[in-house]
């Protein structure tokens, strides 16, 4: 049985793997990316890859392990980041997602690339994590979604709003991320946060997400998004009012799973070939 994680698979002389770059656009700014075409006349499923915030951890690595697993993987920039055009803002974020999926379902870019816009799956990672199931519950396109290490922006928002020196952790902490970001303050991330509030909670996604497949991933020894606060409770909120399929697991490892990539690589695998 072939393994992505340890071998190469076979090649296509007639339909090479290729890393084509490709732009979207989302609200007058060019967004960045990159994708990952497996090697095989297709058409191939679609995973697009959400890093967090600022974007440090860009997951390059799944990318590589899905495409060798015959998926097509997409890794992009956000607006105000990485020196795309625009301004950073978590709403900013959740457009350009949208934009993303929105423009991975041209025909034209589609049958360009090998690609099968009706099975397209987003996996993102912390604020990823966020912005994927936030997608998915309002994009029937989306056939599965997978949230690592998520952060939760409505619970946090209620944290502030609650307690004045939590709201000063936080502006000082997404202060200390600003800098391959641009348009934007500590200050002004978390008022944006506080004045979405609860329609960014991540439990009260689940009636939107009663015909898909989900996926949740903890991390145990995570001190960016403590899972007490940002995954139990979502698990849980999911099982009482059931997704499509539900997959869970809680890992002890750091915000970034460190050392659990492998791990991951495997969970995420299993998960999409367990998926209806």
């Amino acid at each position: 049985m072939f393994d992505s994680l340890v071998a190469d698979p076979p090649g296509d002389p007639d339909f090479p793997a290729t890393t084509p770059a490709l732009t979207f656009d989302s609200g007058g700014a060019s967004l960045l990316g990159v994708l990952h075409v497996p090697a095989g006349r297709g058409p191939h499923p679609v995973v697009v890859l959400l890093h967090g915030f600022p974007g440090n951890e860009r997951n390059f690595d799944l990318a590589q392990v899905l495409r060798r697993a015959g998926y097509a993987s997409l890794v992009f920039h956000y607006r105000g980041s990485w020196g795309v055009g625009g301004s950073w803002s978590w709403g900013h974020v959740l457009e350009d997602t949208a934009a993303v999926v929105a423009g991975l379902r041209d025909e034209e870019l589609a049958a360009a690339h090998r690609l099968d816009p009706r099975r397209l799956v987003l996996i993102g990672h912390s604020m990823g994590g966020f912005a994927a199931l936030m997608t998915a519950a309002t994009e029937p396109s989306v056939a599965a979604v997978a949230s690592v290490a998520g952060f939760d922006f409505g619970t946090v928002a209620a944290l502030c709003r609650a307690n004045p020196s939590v709201r000063a952790s936080y502006v000082e902490a997404f202060t200390g991320e600003l800098g391959p970001l641009r348009g934007t303050s500590g200050e002004a991330l978390v008022s944006e946060m506080e004045a979405a509030g609860d329609s960014w909670r991540l439990a009260g996604l689940a009636p939107l997400l009663a015909e898909r497949s989900v996926l949740l991933i903890g991390t145990g020894l995570d001190t960016v998004t403590p899972y007490d606060v940002h995954h139990e409770p979502v698990v849980t909120a999911y099982q009482a009012q059931p997704v499509g399929y539900l997959e869970h697991h809680l890992f002890a490892t750091d915000h970034a799973l460190s050392d659990h990539r492998v791990t991951l690589a495997r969970t995420i695998l299993s998960f999409l070939a367990r998926c209806p």
